[in-house]
């Protein structure tokens, strides 16, 4: 079994070495340690966000986990510097017993709302009654907090409440959430704040529907919020469904951006995982009307119509100043078989005529390598663009969830655009 490795110098061109491993395959790309985990058995996670409208003060999360789904703690730090230097961590806490069981929180994301300048941060938080993360499924509701004030996020208008936030959304039922740190906000030109997540589909009966059996079954769905009244007001779109006879998981972790004609598309993950013998895919759905209804969705495809493989994995469009349009996910050589393989990862530009992938614009940020265990992740996809430079910044944790222990630092990757 593979030791874990240890940071042991730097290359020529600066960049941190893993001990046995060789650099990323592009001259584009830098790697370096972002946070080392603590300790055998437990993996580190991190994302960063800018927190006003322009400068380098940005904030990072911390997250830290030793079995799937549950945030095990929490740290915050903060920047004036765009990342390069971080002050000191805060804890925050990300567990709670109460009397209907255990309080689990867990960060999500951040954006900057553009009429006030104040920093929303978005996190997603549930009480299980047994600790199982399964439970979530109908525990999950969204929060954002503003200012060091917690709000949940609940749709405007007469028979909306915290049991009931959202149409089809019943705590105890079924559930809203953030499905991972790549769910950034997408902030549209009229100030509308549009925020993808997603639901727990209910069947005739009232309970989780899912066809399927798999390990679970989601709908897309987007949030618009806006300031009004000192707080965020809120409304959803109509859910983006998935067809159980190509995707096994339903529509997850959607990630959002704006074309130059006003269009908005959405690429969701899905799953083969309970028929291997599907093809697995990402898919796109369209919307005409700022993100309130949505287009079936369909596998997407490189530019031209050639589709790729991709494991049931998030993945994230960066929209950058130049007016270019990025795509950071995995893809597979050959067909993938539900989550795995996670690895390699990409970043690649996205045609903004007609939303497709740049096949030659590809980019391999990372790999398995050739001596490393094959239960490797290339997880918790976050990036935004630098500031300062142009670059994209991109934060992947290199994770082994040994079934003993779990292991992997928190690495911040910079691809030149």
């Amino acid at each position: 079994m593979p030791t874990r490795r240890e940071f042991v110098g730097l290359s020529a061109l600066g960049v941190p070495l893993l001990c046995g491993q060789s650099l990323p395959a592009s001259p584009r790309v830098s790697r370096e340690l972002f946070l080392a985990s603590p300790a055998k058995g437990t993996a580190v996670m991190a994302a960063s966000w800018y927190t006003a409208k322009s400068g380098g003060e940005m904030l990072s999360v911390e997250t830290r986990y030793s079995r799937s789904d549950t945030v095990d703690a929490a740290f915050y730090r903060r920047s004036t510097d765009h990342g390069r230097t971080w002050g000191p961590p805060e804890e925050r806490k990300s567990s709670e017993k109460r009397p209907g069981g255990m309080l689990r929180r867990h960060p999500r994301t951040g954006v900057v709302e553009p009429a006030t300048g104040k920093f929303i941060e978005f996190l997603v938080q549930g009480v299980l009654p047994t600790d199982d993360p399964l439970e979530g499924m109908r525990r999950w509701n969204i929060f954002y907090r503003v200012d060091g004030v917690e709000r949940q996020a609940i749709q405007s208008g007469p028979g909306f409440d915290a049991a009931h936030p959202f149409p089809g959304v019943f705590d105890g039922r079924s559930m809203v959430m953030l499905g991972d740190v790549a769910s950034v906000p997408l902030v549209l030109p009229d100030g509308w704040i549009l925020v993808p997540a997603v639901t727990t589909p209910l069947d005739k009966d009232g309970k989780p529907y899912n066809p399927t059996g798999g390990y679970t079954y989601t709908d897309a769905v987007v949030l618009h919020a806006r300031w009004r009244n000192g707080g965020l007001e809120w409304k959803a779109s109509e859910p983006v469904q998935g067809d159980p006879a190509r995707s096994t998981r339903g529509m997850d972790e959607p990630t959002l951006a704006r074309l130059p004609d006003g269009r908005l598309m959405m690429v969701m993950r899905g799953s083969n995982d309970k028929n291997p013998a599907l093809p697995a895919r990402k898919w796109v759905s369209w919307s005409s009307d700022g993100g309130m209804r949505w287009s079936k969705p369909v596998t997407w495809t490189y530019r031209g119509g050639e589709p790729f493989f991709s494991p049931s994995a998030c993945s994230q469009l960066v929209s950058h100043s130049s007016g270019r349009l990025f795509w950071i996910g995995h893809i597979s050589a050959t067909n993938a078989r539900g989550n795995r393989p996670r690895y390699p990862v990409y970043l690649g530009e996205v045609d903004r005529t007609d939303g497709g992938l740049i096949r030659e614009s590809l980019v391999q940020i990372d790999d398995r390598m050739a001596d490393e265990d094959e239960i490797l992740m290339l997880y918790g996809l976050n990036a935004h663009e630098d500031r300062r430079d142009g670059r994209i910044a991109l934060h992947v944790s290199r994770l082994f969830a040994f079934p003993e222990a779990w292991r992997g630092d928190a690495l911040v990757y910079r691809i030149s655009v």
